[in-house]
């Protein structure tokens, strides 16, 4: 009984183990310098940088990023189905009929919102 919980223990265990041993081979062997001004600023092909490194998006970005990713996931199943469509029958193509529906539902309603107004 107490073998399952011994088993996950063990593995939980011997994780932990593994990660502070890779901190401290980092800390042993990482190289020392000095932080300087010029060290740590940004490296633009030898330009002198201009303005800060940390640049605010505009929030109009990540919808299309959210839905570029959304269906190109749900690309990835279609062509799985693709792979599979001969020996899934009738039962397989109504299935994905069912998934595009839902797919073009969905683009429909993020085209009625705006989401993908640019500007």
């Amino acid at each position: 009984m107490f073998g399952e919980y011994f088993d996950v223990a063990f593995f939980f265990v011997a994780g932990v183990v593994l990660v502070l041993l890779i901190y401290l081979l980092n800390w042993f062997f990482a190289p020392r310098t000095r932080h300087t001004e010029r060290r740590d600023t940004s490296y633009e092909c030898g330009d002198e940088p201009v303005g800060s490194g940390f640049v605010n998006y505009d929030i109009r970005f990540y919808p299309f990023a959210l839905l570029f990713v959304l269906f190109d996931v749900e690309a990835i199943f279609l062509f799985a189905w693709v792979a599979a469509f001969k020996s899934l029958g009738l039962f397989g193509f109504v299935e994905v009929m069912v998934f595009i529906g839902v797919l073009v539902a969905g683009l429909l309603y993020a085209w009625k919102k705006g989401a993908l107004r640019w500007v």
